[in-house]
């Protein structure tokens, strides 16, 4: 087993006594185009050059997570969309979980896939994947898959949207007629997306009644299948916001399809107060109420993060230039912003293409 690594030093940390060779300091095209197998971190694009030569004479390429639902056996639930993915995956598994359930939780999260594989037999894997893992997936056919939503995230790797989305799609290839895609119906590009798939639809909707599917109006989720009628009242939830609304329904689902107790079902939603950097409520000082969104890390998740808000807003923004639109925000914080703070390297970019639509600050640092 050889390691490559562009890093000169790595951390070989739990790795010392495995019979590793190193490949520092860049990609060796010979080692690899003499492997029986080349397996990516989810970091790495299959556009590098050693990986291109590779695959051009014949070495077979995939990512790790391939790898790992090759060893397991259970029922699998796979998650994608551009934001909301980790909150749907944890509250997912901790439905089951609840139910009595053996079930993993992970992939883009938590803790690496590896851990499902050495820990036995498992009731299901509940799998967030992002659109760098499903590049290099090959045979990952899950019984329920979610496309949450999509919006513009990750240019600075892939050459436009068609290519990012090309990704999230492949989450479907492999589904059949006995297989269910839970989908949000409210999103254009989600159901140009599906049309294509081959599993039962399974809609979810904050815009309109559902007739089969799930729907929130008036403060209340409704479940409608196959004859059957649930409400779900959403003032009792912990996790506030339409978007986190969204990601409650879509939650649910698998379960609910599964036979689950639907009050098994609410107590365990009910009882989640979300995960940290994910509009948390830092503390309230002088009337003034601090939220930690710092996972908000494209143009979609900190438009839905601005919705659920009430005007006056500062908003403190900027980073990593990943190369969305940041037009836009200009609504957003039109209706919602009275002063955008913008720091790091996209925080001129920002301003210029929002536009004078309410006080900007340029600030070098956070502090």
């Amino acid at each position: 087993m050889i390691l490559s690594d562009n890093a000169e030093i790595i951390d070989r940390a739990g790795i010392e006594t495995l019979p590793i060779k190193f490949d520092l300091g860049g990609h060796n095209t010979d080692l690899f185009c003499k492997s029986d197998l080349i397996v990516l971190s989810p970091g790495v694009p299959e556009s590098i050059a050693a990986v291109q030569v590779a695959k051009q004479k014949g070495v077979p390429v995939i990512g790790e997570v391939e790898v790992e639902i090759r060893e397991l056996a259970a029922p699998m639930i796979g998650i994608t969309g551009t934001n909301g993915k980790s909150t749907v995956t944890t509250l997912t598994g901790e439905i089951f979980q609840a139910a009595g359930k053996k079930t993993y939780i992970g992939g883009n999260i938590g803790e690496p896939m590896t851990d499902a594989v050495e820990a036995g037999a498992w009731d299901w894997v509940v799998i967030e994947l992002s659109s760098f893992q499903l590049e290099s997936m090959q045979s990952f056919k899950p019984r329920y898959s979610m496309l949450l939503n999509i919006s513009p995230d990750h240019l600075d790797r892939y050459p436009d949207m068609a290519a990012y989305i090309d990704a999230k799609k492949r989450l479907l290839m492999n589904q059949d007629e006995t297989d269910f895609t839970i989908v949000n119906i409210d999103d254009p590009e989600v159901m140009k997306v599906v049309a294509s798939g081959r599993g039962q639809l399974i809609p979810f909707s904050c815009q309109q009644r559902l007739d089969e599917g799930m729907s929130c109006q008036d403060k209340e989720i409704t479940w409608r299948w196959q004859g059957k009628e649930i409400q779900f009242p959403v003032d009792e939830l912990q996790i506030k916001g339409l978007h986190n609304v969204a990601n409650v329904m879509a939650a649910m689902v698998p379960a609910l399809i599964e036979g689950v107790d639907a009050q098994t079902i609410w107590r365990a939603v009910c009882d989640f107060t979300g995960l940290p950097h994910r509009m948390n409520l830092v503390r309230m000082l002088d009337g003034v109420a601090w939220y930690d969104d710092s996972k908000g890390t494209n143009v979609g998740s900190v438009v839905m993060s601005l919705t659920g808000l009430d005007k006056p807003v500062t908003l403190i923004a900027g980073g990593k230039d990943k190369g969305g639109d940041f037009g836009l925000l200009r609504t957003a914080v039109a209706e919602k912003v009275t002063t955008l703070i913008l720091i790091g390297e996209a925080a001129v970019r920002i301003e210029k293409e929002i536009g004078p639509v309410t006080e900007i600050i340029q600030a070098e640092t956070l502090a």
